[in-house]
């Protein structure tokens, strides 16, 4: 397989998962539908092309020519997450062996001892999220895009418990930041912000990977929530006149 054809390859499986069409990469590239569908048809598009369609997507070239990880799991099923969320402490886990802590880090930096650590490791090994050989090394069966399914018992877990302890705060320590803003946008406005999300989180995934080589010491704890929506605050919502007929 050539170089270019694999290029494209991976850009139309990244598309299929998102559950990006055709017409919505144009909108977001800023080209026309047929541009997009003849590109990946005949695999002759530029380079300034390709570096546009991937900071778009959110991704390096080199993602979309590195082999795709066998049978590693993009995302968990129900009765995975449930167990989850039902131990923090497994919860807890799970989402410090998913961002690349150690073995060693987790006993010095939570109050888990040895014994609860191996068991908790093991009830992931049962649960097919890691694979784990006693007594220290850990693999994660996980892919590098997974991601928490939508309305799943971990997301429905945040918004109800996490999102609104996020928000009590007064945002103001350094590093802190927080903005709220509203307006009226076209759809190819919106397509295109939402693109910016995207590699904004992207951005946030490499840092986070690249940092977790880096001492405990050096490296801190830090979220983000990046959220886009079409909506209207109801007090405002009530307010509207009722569309007249046309």
């Amino acid at each position: 397989m050539t170089a270019s054809l694999q290029l494209v390859q991976g850009i139309k499986s990244h598309l299929r998962k998102e559950g990006i069409t055709y017409s919505d990469l144009a909108v977001r590239v800023g080209v026309s539908v047929p541009t997009i569908k003849r590109d990946l048809s005949r695999s002759n598009f530029s380079l300034k092309r390709l570096d546009l369609i991937c900071e778009t997507l959110g991704l390096e070239v080199a993602d979309l020519l590195r082999p795709p990880e066998p049978n590693a799991l993009t995302m968990l099923a129900d009765a995975q997450e449930e167990a989850l969320i039902a131990d923090p402490r497994l919860l807890l886990v799970t989402y410090l062996i998913l961002n690349e802590w150690k073995f060693e880090q987790i006993i010095d930096a939570f109050r888990i001892e040895l014994n609860q650590l191996v068991s908790l490791l093991l009830r992931l090994d049962q649960l097919r999220i890691i694979h784990y050989q006693p007594p220290k090394r850990v693999r994660k069966l996980t892919a590098r895009n997974f991601a928490w399914r939508k309305d799943g018992p971990v997301h429905r877990y945040f918004i109800s418990r996490v999102v609104p302890e996020f928000f009590d705060a007064a945002f103001d320590s350094p590093g802190d930041e927080f903005r709220f803003m509203g307006g009226a946008l076209s759809q190819a406005s919106l397509m295109r912000f939402q693109a910016s999300l995207v590699r904004l989180a992207s951005e946030f995934e490499q840092l986070a990977q690249h940092d977790s080589r880096l001492p405990l010491e050096r490296r801190g704890g830090c979220s983000a929530v990046l959220a886009l929506r079409s909506w209207e605050f109801s007090e405002f919502g009530k307010l509207r006149r009722a569309r007249k007929p046309r």
